[in-house]
């Protein structure tokens, strides 16, 4: 994205966990910060977000941060007191912690952070004393430097969530993150989503993300950036991370939205997967 705006992709993935929220029961992800941050402003986005053949996308979006956030208690439960949120948006988790001990960091670009601290303002959200945003710049610091500024303690294991960013990057911007966690103490850990090389899709599947695609291409946000499951691995294990798991919808179905009443599920086309990497 340019860093001189806001994130527009930003704001489509809050309105769909928003909508999650009013529409889903029960929820996946139990996120009631998510319908006062976005508040009355986007009543169309809403109403298409909502919409019966807007689930599949909904549940997406629901799901990955409910599993990253699964994967963060993990982590809290073996003594990490260090959460950084990886191009934050308009993220919700630091405003509804329940971990009394865990300090949140949300990382994203200056225009971004700006923007949603004035939608915070707006539905009346306070910042909780425990998180620190990072308005960082990655043209001219690097993310160690940002962290290290804001306090962010490099001897101690910290887990990040990383979640609809790297299918925007380039794969050198890629690797760098990727790299500096691996750098981290034993225990430290990573959750995010990668979107499949399109080439590996299902024809519906191709469909489904030429469309997809065009649209943040049309917001100024396109994708460049896709893995295979092995090539993921492989950059996993060159970055220094010893255990990770991937899932696809398949296994995510399975562990999320087994036996719902309400028939919620992610679809069978499978645009990318869920990961998490452990140093």
């Amino acid at each position: 994205m340019e860093t001189g705006r806001a994130s527009k992709t930003a704001l489509g993935v809050a309105i769909r966990r928003a909508a999650h929220q009013m529409m889903d029961r029960p929820p996946v992800l139990d996120d009631p910060i998510a319908v006062r941050l976005v508040g009355p402003g986007y009543p169309r986005h809403m109403e298409r977000a909502m919409h019966r053949v807007a689930r599949d996308f909904r549940a997406f979006m629901a799901v990955r941060s409910r599993y990253v956030e699964d994967k963060l208690a993990e982590a809290v439960a073996q003594g990490v007191t260090q959460y950084v949120v990886l191009g934050a948006g308009l993220d919700t988790f630091a405003y509804r912690n329940p971990f009394p001990s865990l300090r949140v960091f949300e990382v994203d670009f200056p225009a971004t952070q700006e923007w949603k601290k004035a939608m915070l303002g707006e539905a009346s959200i306070g910042l909780p004393a425990d998180l620190t945003f990072v308005p960082l710049d990655f043209e001219r610091q690097t993310l160690a430097e940002g962290l290290a500024e804001a306090g962010f303690d490099a001897e101690a294991p910290a887990f990040f969530g990383w979640l609809g960013v790297i299918p925007y990057l380039t794969l050198e911007a890629f690797r760098a993150t990727l790299g500096a966690i691996g750098q981290l103490p034993s225990g430290s850990g990573v959750g995010f989503d990668y979107a499949l090389a399109p080439e590996t899709l299902t024809a519906a599947g191709r469909i489904a993300f030429d469309a997809l695609a065009g649209r943040v291409a049309a917001a100024g946000e396109p994708f460049q950036l896709f893995f295979t499951p092995d090539a993921l691995e492989m950059e996993l294990r060159s970055a220094g991370f010893r255990r990770f798991e991937q899932l696809d919808s398949e296994q995510l179905n399975e562990i999320y939205f087994k036996e719902r009443a309400d028939g919620l599920r992610l679809s069978a086309v499978g645009l990318g997967m869920l990961v998490t990497a452990w140093v």
